[in-house]
């Protein structure tokens, strides 16, 4: 018998008996999921000198291992993280990628504590140790920092920032197709603006000659991209610096958190309680340890994606099958050597022109985190642990201890997460 709906009686196709599409419309519904995370996923690890044929790798095991650890039950799917696209370069730079992988392995703990607490307290037990009033900041600081970094590559093909009128226009095209996607575009052009923006500089780039397909002619068809990244530097077998580790930790608070919010976000979209079932402790659980194997394999740290959740309410499909189609396709795409090639021969300005809107937008999630808990900025309490988590993370400062350094993102964290518990919240006076 065919469900209906409350107020209009009219059977819900979704829900009806038989109303399951065809297996070649699920595999076209499970491939759209993937399409409307490609953009974002591949742009992590073309950001951070990590390869991303092994990043669509991680993220396809790590999907099909989150889903395996809570039930088959959640409709989401993981990827590339932006939260660690900073500290990524950071630790490629100070570590180098083995000592940088070891640290991301070492994120599935912070997962792992969160996750017992969830199970002890539920999330309440969560945001009690870590309010909006942290994680806030902290999530501005990682926009915040990047913007540098967004600056140069738009107005330069070298990424050095050295002026350069054609790149500065391409980079706008980007920047322009990308806001209009947002604002403007149909239904699945929202969904996917990064693309959009991609798109649209990379076709100029085309026209304007400035793209370089020789390694497009030199890649082979298919490929092992281990082999493939080992050569080029991009992948080692990750070791464990306990400096590395240290760094990493702190960094990982942040995504852990949005993780909560994805997660209520997904269960309003398929009118379930994925909190209680399989429950947050679970899927806190199969995002850390889908992250720790995302590294051991070389790719950047995965994280639940709100662009498919917006798939997800906008084609109504709530079976999580659909998202182990899509982690299917992406392990198939890391073995297709060309793709990868093609990846690599994006122009600087193009990466640069969407990241200006990216960055800022991962801040102002931030910001809005704190709006939407209602902080008051006028207790003095909260304002002081605002302003030492920006000054620090923005200003990079740093403490070391030999070859131990703790700084930037990771020590603005941990410095928000110790004022919140030892600066009184009663009787917090007004700034």
């Amino acid at each position: 018998m065919k469900k209906t709906h409350k107020r209009t009686g009219k059977a819900r196709p979704e829900e009806a008996v038989g109303a399951e599409p065809r297996l070649w419309v699920q595999i076209l519904i499970g491939a759209q999921m993937l399409f409307v995370a490609f953009g974002a996923l591949v742009l992590v690890p073309l950001l951070t000198g990590m390869d991303p044929n092994l990043a669509l790798l991680s993220a396809g095991l790590g999907t099909i291992l989150f889903h395996i650890l809570t039930g088959g039950k959640v409709p989401i799917f993981l990827a590339s993280s932006f939260a660690f696209i900073a500290p990524i370069m950071f630790g490629i730079e100070h570590y180098g990628i083995a000592a940088t992988l070891g640290g991301l392995i070492s994120i599935g703990l912070v997962y792992l504590v969160l996750s017992i607490l969830a199970k002890l307290g539920g999330a309440n037990q969560i945001r009690k140790y870590l309010p909006a009033i942290v994680t806030g900041p902290v999530i501005m600081v990682i926009g915040l920092k990047l913007a540098p970094v967004a600056v140069n590559m738009a107005k330069s093909f070298d990424g050095s920032g050295t002026y350069d009128g054609t790149a500065l226009l391409i980079a706008a095209v980007s920047l322009c197709a990308a806001i209009i996607s947002v604002l403007c575009g149909y239904k699945i052009f929202k969904l996917i603006p990064i693309l959009c923006g991609v798109a649209a500089g990379y076709l100029l780039a085309l026209i304007l000659g400035r793209v370089d397909f020789s390694p497009v002619h030199a890649a082979p068809w298919l490929c092992n991209p281990w082999i493939l990244a080992l050569e080029a530097g991009r992948y080692a077998f990750p070791v464990f610096d306990l400096a590395a580790i240290l760094y990493m930790l702190p960094v990982a608070i942040a995504p852990a958190i949005e993780h909560v919010g994805d997660i209520l976000a997904i269960s309003q979209v398929a009118g379930k309680d994925f909190i209680t079932k399989p429950g947050l402790h679970r899927t806190l659980l199969g995002d850390g340890l889908a992250t720790s194997l995302a590294a051991v394999i070389g790719g950047p740290p995965n994280t639940t994606y709100s662009e498919v959740t917006g798939a997800v309410a906008l084609t109504r499909a709530f079976n999580p099958l659909y998202m182990i189609i899509a982690a299917v396709f992406a392990i198939a795409l890391a073995f297709i050597g060309k793709l990868g090639a093609i990846l690599r021969t994006i122009p600087s300005p193009v990466m640069g022109g969407v990241m200006l809107l990216l960055f800022g937008m991962i801040a102002s999630v931030g910001l809005k985190s704190l709006i939407r808990d209602r902080t008051d900025m006028d207790k003095a309490r909260n304002l002081i642990i605002v302003s030492l988590i920006l000054v620090v993370g923005i200003g990079d400062l740093s403490i070391a201890v030999g070859r131990f350094q703790l700084g930037g993102i990771g020590l603005a964290g941990i410095l928000g997460l110790i004022l919140n518990l030892i600066i009184p919240e009663k009787d917090a006076g007004k700034a």
